[in-house]
């Protein structure tokens, strides 16, 4: 066997090794990415129902809280917002600018329901309502459940921005369009908790 030839072969193993490490790169940011948007849908699906509920509660506390339609309608209002932001963040889990929308939208909901939350305090009757008390139940297990599923959804974008930003990774990370994901974060401080949603 000619010189020549050991290294064509040679070339070729490292071509292949290349190739190979190649595929599995891509395969692993593949992998990352996924986990990251499937921990969205877990957190979109618990917002999907945070909106369904916030209706009905808005609808029983009116019966009640006549006076305190502006409180009513700025709840509706940042709820629509939250919607709308959170639709857009479903179509493109990651994405900086959805993401940043969606935390501010969400501070905002969690603001205003902490108004009305804290106005209803005022009308015992409203207090004492059964149906607003399965509500506010509700209310606060999914608020729970929101958090949970944006932890797990944070952490799946910090292994997927890990992964993609050490090496060899990041060398082919930005030529394969896998670009930077952020986490989906409560920008305003005081509303960085759910609002307590409390009747007692």
């Amino acid at each position: 066997m000619g010189a020549g030839i050991f290294v064509l072969i040679i070339f070729g193993v490292i071509v292949v090794l290349l190739l190979l490490m190649i595929i599995s790169i891509y395969n692993k940011l593949v992998a990352l990415r996924n986990r990251y948007k499937n921990g969205f849908a877990q957190i979109d699906v618990q917002l999907k129902r945070r909106y369904d509920l916030i209706p009905n509660l808005v609808e029983i506390a009116k019966g009640y809280m006549k006076h305190e339609r502006e409180t009513l309608e700025a709840v509706i209002q940042a709820r629509n917002q939250a919607a709308s932001a959170g639709e857009q963040a479903a179509r493109n889990p990651g994405e900086p600018g959805a993401m940043k929308s969606l935390g501010r939208a969400e501070g905002q909901l969690t603001g205003v329901l902490g108004r009305l939350f804290a106005l209803s305090e005022n009308y015992p009757d409203l207090k004492a309502n059964q149906n607003m008390m399965s509500l506010q139940e509700e209310l606060s297990s999914t608020e729970n459940k929101v958090a949970f599923a944006r932890q797990a959804y944070n952490d799946a974008v910090m292994r997927y921005n890990t992964g993609r930003e050490t090496f060899p990774a990041v060398v082919f990370a930005g030529m394969f369009g896998f670009g930077v994901a952020d986490l989906f974060e409560i920008e305003e401080p005081a509303v960085r908790e759910a609002p307590k949603v409390s009747f007692d």
